[in-house]
């Protein structure tokens, strides 16, 4: 009985350290990005609500940091609806990693934006932030 009982404990002590480790691992190596999302005409008001189903999702998953984040509507140069989303994934391997839950917002995402100018209906750019 003993023996199964510090079985128990060792392994419950190696999971710990491994998600301790995975967990400060993500925070390694961030990654700051702006998506441009290019409007369908008509699905603005959709979109605005996906994106921010979007945030509060992987924010809610903590796949994110908190700060900053910032969401703002434009227009394009042929004055086009667009949404432009700035935040920091908390490690760069995420987005090639996202759960399922992540991935049906970005199939929604796609379906509500469109190419405009030459240019993808959703934009991902690596950013980096000026100093504070």
């Amino acid at each position: 009985m003993i023996k199964k009982a510090v079985g128990l404990f060792v392994a419950m002590l190696v999971a710990g350290f491994a998600v301790a480790v995975f967990a400060s691992a993500r925070d390694d190596d961030p990654e700051t990005v702006m998506i441009t999302f290019r409007a369908k005409a008509g699905a603005e008001t959709e979109l605005a609500q996906v994106i921010a189903d979007h945030w509060a999702t992987a924010k809610k998953m903590d796949l994110v940091r908190v700060d900053p984040h910032v969401t703002v509507r434009t227009k394009d140069q042929g004055g086009q609806p667009c949404f432009i989303d700035i935040f920091t994934w908390r490690d760069r391997d995420i987005p090639d990693n996202a759960p399922q839950a992540i991935q049906k917002i970005w199939g929604d995402m796609g379906r509500l934006t469109e190419t405009r100018d030459g240019r993808p209906g959703i934009d991902i750019k690596e950013v980096m932030l000026a100093s504070r």
